[in-house]
């Protein structure tokens, strides 16, 4: 996500830093290029037009252009900017005084609108509270079935009909239905199609009207770029929206739509999905957001999303681990696996500072699964007690796990290096063993 968009900034800003001094002419020039930039990042050239514009009142200043660091300035009056244009603040779902909330996901077929809705009751679930999903996309019973397998995966009851008479009906017999069952959440999967069309408004507008929902949100597929941003204001205008939830942005390097379609729209992006899994839906924050598309990372929602990965007693077990030098094997798997839940490891990288101008860094998580295959082919004895690994063991492991002797070696040496990476956190008086550990 926006990888492309950050590599022509970091290249820019690197310029403007290495400049002592900063004239006016210096800074037309930087921002000629963040304009190009973002123009081929798919941003609405509207929206570039203005961003630029309120870039250079401030930059142009003389308390910047002398200051003791004018490049750095520059970037931040940049940053400053970008936050502003994302929305300034994360926004949150609105929740009704009285239960339940309903929400309704409107969104053309294609943009992920089924699975973002199974995605946004599983949160709900997290925070303890009791979500209903509601099949209403009578269009198509292939979405029925679809969000039935998913609601049964989170363990979340999924209202539905086939044979209704009409969504409008169902949808207002599912909130009678959640009133009855005490579920706080009920989630609308309405119907998609693949372009906007007069019925699909004239439906959904019969939908909100009959059961009210307290936000309706548009669910967009990113990598549509410009597509994207002018069906939602087509929504926006012809239904009403609260939010917008972006969806592929891990396959979207430029990222353009997100930047634009809140400037159009002028409605909040609330989450952005960032892969296929269940768990893979993030809260939308700007600043995190504007601080990953200039290069800085994101280390914030690296740290989130690894405590919602590592509970306390399994950190203070860890730690007791390591204390002991009883560090084995099957902590290790233990650690790869919930590392590898966290997301992709390319993600989970592009969020530490720095990272993304590390090139030609091959980021293979193969091999992660080569260790695991390799770990689960020893014995209970050699995963618990490495130093009986001798040359016939390491053979007979490399013929279970699919392997070579050579990789069953690596992964050997590997593990001893991390013991004696511990052993040195552990030889450190008052040094704190970092909570997560993801080897």
């Amino acid at each position: 996500m926006f990888e492309s968009l950050t590599e022509k900034l970091e290249s820019i800003f690197k310029r403007l830093k290495g400049k002592g001094l900063l004239k006016e002419e210096d800074v037309d020039v930087a921002l000629k290029e963040i304009r190009l930039a973002l123009l081929e990042a798919d941003v609405n050239f509207r929206v570039v037009k203005d961003f630029i514009q309120k870039i250079r009142e401030k930059a142009v200043g003389k308390e910047v252009l002398e200051s003791l660091t004018p490049g750095q300035q520059v970037i931040k009056i940049v940053n400053e900017e970008l936050c502003e244009l994302l929305g300034k603040t994360n926004a949150k779902i609105s929740l009704a005084p009285n239960p339940p909330t309903i929400i309704m996901m409107v969104g053309l077929h294609g943009s992920g609108k089924t699975t973002t809705a199974a995605k946004l009751a599983r949160l709900f679930k997290k925070e303890g509270r009791r979500p209903m999903l509601v099949a209403a996309d009578l269009q198509r019973p292939a979405a029925i079935d679809q969000l039935i397998a998913l609601g049964a995966q989170i363990d979340v009851p999924v209202f539905h009909d086939k044979a209704a008479r009409s969504p409008v009906e169902l949808c207002a017999e599912s909130v009678k239905k959640a009133k009855l069952d005490a579920r706080d959440v009920v989630i609308l999967d309405t119907a998609g199609r693949l372009h906007v069309d007069d019925s699909l408004m004239a439906e959904l507008r019969e939908i909100r009207d009959r059961v009210g929902p307290k936000e309706v949100l548009f669910v967009a597929d990113a990598m549509t770029g410009q597509d994207a941003v002018t069906i939602a204001r087509n929504f926006e205008e012809r239904i009403g929206i609260d939010g917008i939830i972006l969806t592929k942005m891990d396959g979207d390097a430029r990222g353009g739509a997100a930047i634009s379609i809140i400037s159009v729209t002028g409605k909040p992006i609330k989450f952005i999905g960032t892969g296929e899994k269940i768990e893979m839906l993030e809260p939308f924050y700007p600043d995190r957001i504007a601080s990953r598309i200039l290069g800085m990372g994101d280390v914030l929602t690296l740290i989130e999303q690894a405590q919602r990965t590592f509970d306390q007693k399994e950190a203070e077990k860890i730690q007791k681990t390591i204390m002991d030098e009883a560090f084995t094997f099957d902590d290790l798997r233990e650690q790869l696996r919930k590392m590898r839940s966290m997301g992709p490891l390319e993600n989970l990288l592009a969020m530490i500072p720095g990272f993304q101008k590390i090139k030609n860094l091959d980021i293979d998580e193969r091999e992660l699964v080569k260790v695991e295959a390799i770990i689960n082919s020893m014995t209970k004895k050699e995963r618990r007690d490495h130093t009986i690994l001798n040359g016939s063991r390491r053979k007979r492991i490399a013929i279970g796990s699919g392997t070579t002797v050579p990789d069953v070696n690596r992964v050997v040496k590997q593990f001893v290096e991390i013991r004696k990476m511990l052993k040195m956190f552990k030889g450190k008086k008052g040094l704190r063993l970092p909570k997560v550990l993801p080897f």
